[in-house]
């Protein structure tokens, strides 16, 4: 059984939530956080990456940084930016991209639940990115960013999702990429024990993006469990923000890969290797965005191709049948010669949000070659996590992104 439980909200005062709002961290670089807070000074990001408060001769994870950030997370909730609920609610979330909309809980998981495989994995951390979200949220004593997690849909969640959005929303606003936000609080308690106990029903959870925030929150919340051994269970460093989906309403957009050479092959030579294990099908410039597994667009010196696998590259493995493992396996391993995709300076990552037209621009500046991806389902993830395993690096782009700062979950409340 999972448990999942209310909490009291710090939010930003409801004039100000469409300024504060901000995408989430790991989403810029120092340049590009930098610009959005100077367009909006309100912008979470001040918070979320506090470097920007600094020049540039103080390094990104110094412990002044962490410590701006607390100090400005509390001095924006002592100056009336935010305010914080009086009763444990849950909220949902809403988020609307080009029509299509997603729906979710925002609540606490447990830490307990991350060890203990009720809230499952499918990708490795890095020791160095958990390091600073384990300071930000240390130091800050909240934290700051959901994590993205899914479940199997649920007619009794579904119920008071459908009952709480009759009411006036608590946000409703449209942010710069035009993704729509709103939020509804569900504080009656009728409706609040019914999440609980709809939650407490169910098995499996699983982390559909945000590994690494997931993995410091728990770590934090460990830490504070060893310096106080009288802990009961309950205190607020025992659990985790989060925001929960049903899995029938998320979308998966393609993580489309970009390759700098031909490992020293000609054009001839590479196509010749690759047509001994796919079936290929010379497009022209017509771009080409796969439309069923086993399937891959390829953009090769102005021209695109459109490759099938042979039923002998296809396994039931739910790793194995991952269609980026077919591409490593067969293409990039053991063609380009790239062994190690996290390592590997000559590959790159393109988000689906950025269309083939970004494949064609890196294809044609610094890189030599694109594939498009078919997208990785959300039944694939399942099935991954469900048995132990991890997917390759990569594997899934996640849109529209939850937004920063709009829910923050005090550790010592």
């Amino acid at each position: 059984m999972a448990i999942v439980k209310p909490f009291k909200c710090i939010r930003p005062r409801q004039d100000l939530a469409s300024k504060i709002a901000a995408l989430p961290y790991d989403v810029y670089n120092r340049n590009e956080a930098l610009e959005e807070v100077k367009k909006e000074p309100l912008s979470f990001l001040k918070i979320d990456r506090a470097e920007t408060q600094f020049d540039d001769s103080v390094d990104t994870y110094d412990e002044r940084v962490y410590q701006r950030a607390h100090s400005t997370l509390w001095g924006m909730i002592e100056e009336g930016l935010f305010e914080q609920d009086g009763k444990k609610c849950y909220y949902i979330y809403e988020l609307t991209m080009a029509g299509r909309a997603q729906t979710g809980i925002v609540a606490c998981a447990s830490i307990d639940d991350y060890e203990n495989n009720i809230i499952k994995k499918h990708e490795n951390t890095r020791a160095d990115k958990e390091i600073d979200r384990i300071n930000h949220v240390n130091i800050c004593n909240a934290q700051t960013g959901p994590i993205f997690l899914a479940y199997r849909s649920n007619e009794a969640i579904n119920a008071v999702i459908e009952a709480v959005r009759q009411n006036a929303p608590v946000y409703d606003f449209t942010s710069d990429d035009g993704v729509r936000h709103a939020v509804w609080k569900i504080e009656e308690d009728s409706k609040i024990n019914a999440v609980g106990d709809a939650f407490a029903a169910i098995n499996d959870i699983y982390i559909a993006d945000g590994h690494h925030r997931a993995a410091s929150a728990v770590k934090v919340g460990k830490m504070r469990r060893e310096a106080n051994p009288g802990y009961t269970g309950e205190e607020e460093f025992n659990f985790f923000l989060s925001v929960l989906f049903p899995n029938d309403q998320l979308m998966i957009l393609p993580y489309n890969r970009v390759v700098k050479d031909l490992n020293g092959l000609s054009r001839v030579e590479f196509l010749s290797r690759v047509g001994e294990l796919f079936e290929i099908e010379n497009l022209g410039t017509k771009a080409y965005a796969p439309e069923s597994k086993g399937c891959f667009g390829m953009f090769l010196e102005k021209e695109w191709y459109k490759l099938a696998a042979h039923k002998n590259l296809l396994s039931e493995d739910p790793v194995e049948g991952l269609d980026v493992s077919i591409l490593q396996n067969s293409i990039l391993a053991p063609i380009l010669g790239i062994g190690d995709p996290r390592t590997d300076k000559r590959i790159d990552f393109i988000g689906g949000i950025r269309g083939l037209e970004e494949l064609e621009k890196r294809a044609g500046s610094d890189m030599k070659l694109a594939f498009s991806m078919y997208p990785t389902s959300i039944d694939e993830l399942f099935a991954v996590s469900d048995a132990n395993l991890l997917m390759p690096p990569k594997s899934t782009w996640f849109e529209p992104k939850l937004r920063s700062g709009l829910f923050i979950h005090s550790l010592s409340e």
